[in-house]
């Protein structure tokens, strides 16, 4: 074996988080247990409208980790970092050792597999992939967008997404100059 293994182990957990759900905190809680630290690197997807500011989904995000933390104190510290640009460049300007993904079926691991062997050969990173809990195989941030967007009530959404973004959401779709509140509305008018 030639070369040395980091003494730290420092991975990045990049997504939209656009908005965060209870998978991405289980994925995130597993992670934790791989990896001495663990940067939510919080990006934004070019393919998809802003749901939340990028600004708001961190404030989001920070009370969540940090009871993360509080329930697990002896796994890997986190930290929220925002980015912009190419996820492995990113990763390399925090020297990170691997990227972590999480993983929901047979669909995101095909794609994911594509996306990994491509960062390692670019950039010399590995991936980690973690697997969702069972509960958690369904579901995604587009999942809950649509729920939202054609006005699915908000206590629906409540087994998938954390309590502090259950409300953020409400509170968005009361705004009628929202375009999702907008959409909901046509959508309930058809």
């Amino acid at each position: 074996m030639t070369g040395s293994a980091p003494k730290h182990h420092l991975a990045i957990y990049p997504g939209s988080f656009d908005p965060v759900t209870l998978g991405h905190l289980d994925v995130l809680s597993r992670a934790r247990r791989i990896f001495d630290e663990v940067i939510v690197a919080v990006g934004r997807n070019p393919d998809k409208p802003d749901f939340f500011p990028i600004e708001d989904r961190v404030g989001l995000l920070e009370p969540l980790i940090e009871d993360l933390v509080r329930k697990e104190p002896d796994a890997a510290r986190v930290r929220i970092a925002t980015y912009s640009g190419l996820t492995v460049d990113f990763a390399r300007s925090v020297s990170a050792s691997g990227i972590i993904r999480g993983i929901r079926n047979v669909t995101d691991l095909a794609s994911e597999c594509q996306l990994a062997i491509t960062n390692r050969q670019v950039a010399g990173i590995e991936t980690v992939f973690v697997v969702t809990g069972e509960s958690f195989a369904f579901l995604s941030s587009s999942l809950i967008r649509q729920i939202a967007a054609f006005g699915g009530s908000m206590d629906k959404l409540r087994p998938f997404v954390p309590p502090n973004v259950a409300h953020a959401i409400g509170e968005m779709m009361k705004d009628p100059n929202h375009s999702l509140a907008r959409l909901a509305l046509e959508s309930q008018a058809d």
